[in-house]
């Protein structure tokens, strides 16, 4: 059996994402979202989630390259000057690394961002960081440790088989593998041991930002068995702080394109979030086929 997650990362951080999010979800094939809770249009998203019940979202932890939850004061080795996260990801990370007082004003942020998820009364479907910053050991530890306290059940481990982008690409090359590949290793290793589901494989690496139509459609049609997560970076339009080079509106297009949709309805294959696949079973699904609703709360049994 084919089980497939369909994320939407970055929602909240501009009104066109959230756009995006909630009409590929309506109208499309996208069944989850991770929400960054500090971002400018996180209250929006999360107004926009409560209207969409069976829209599974989680957390998105930004612990680089945007605001932190605390003040600045409060987490002064994690920002710079103008209080914003650092965007030195390395430098940050050595920092996070041999710093005990790093370590602690980031077990607070991470907390708070936690804490603010807990008071949407959204059911917290998984989580995830910006940037995959959580392949970091420490701040992997920290996610699963402080996420355990906040009903964590699930999270994102970046591992992309390149074998299955060759059938759709074949001189895709994947240099990058090798160097993330222990660290990907270990963050297993850790979801396993804290009881947390995670997929068997993620695609949205390699071609971060550039999921056109044809590209989602062949890979839909090459999924392996097993639990597959596949995150895009939807958007309407244009918006402050998009990254540079993605195709927001084409992956926003192609999540809500009639072959994807089609292509989705395969008898073998079951969308849904994490939360409908912690025990193993196909998401449950409403007269008209859509995911059934999510009581708030808490996830699923």
């Amino acid at each position: 059996m084919k089980r497939l997650i369909v994320t939407a990362d970055d929602f909240g951080a501009a009104l066109e994402v959230n756009e995006a999010v909630e009409a590929a979800h309506r109208g499309g094939i996208l069944t989850a979202a991770s929400l960054m809770v500090s971002a400018p249009a996180a209250d929006d998203a999360i107004a926009r989630a409560r209207r969409n019940p069976s829209l599974r979202v989680g957390l998105h932890l930004v612990l680089a390259e945007g605001r932190p939850l605390l003040p600045a004061s409060a987490v002064r080795h994690l920002v710079d000057a103008g209080g914003m996260f650092r965007t030195d990801m390395a430098a940050l990370g050595a920092v996070i690394a041999f710093s005990r007082q790093a370590r602690r004003e980031l077990a607070a942020e991470i907390t708070a961002q936690f804490a603010a998820f807990r008071a949407t009364g959204l059911p917290l479907d998984h989580c995830n960081a910006h940037k995959h910053f959580h392949l970091h050991p420490v701040i992997g530890r920290l996610m699963a440790e402080i996420g355990g306290r906040f009903g964590l059940r699930a999270a994102r481990v970046p591992s992309e088989p390149a074998a299955v982008l060759r059938k759709i690409e074949p001189r895709t090359r994947w240099a990058p593998e090798a160097f993330t590949a222990p660290l990907t290793l270990l963050l297993r290793r850790r979801c396993r041991a804290a009881g947390l589901l995670a997929p068997d494989r993620v695609f949205g690496l390699r071609w971060s930002g550039q999921f056109a139509k044809d590209r989602l459609l062949s890979l839909l049609r090459n999924l392996p068995d097993g639990l597959t997560e596949i995150y895009l970076h939807p958007a309407t339009g244009s918006f402050a702080g998009a990254a540079p080079g993605y195709r927001h509106r084409e992956e926003f297009e192609a999540l809500t394109d009639p072959q994807i949709i089609s292509a989705s309805r395969e008898p073998s294959l079951r969308l849904g979030g994490f939360s409908d696949f912690l025990c193993g079973e196909p998401a449950p699904v409403d007269q008209g086929g859509r995911l059934a609703a999510m009581p708030y709360g808490g996830a699923m049994p």
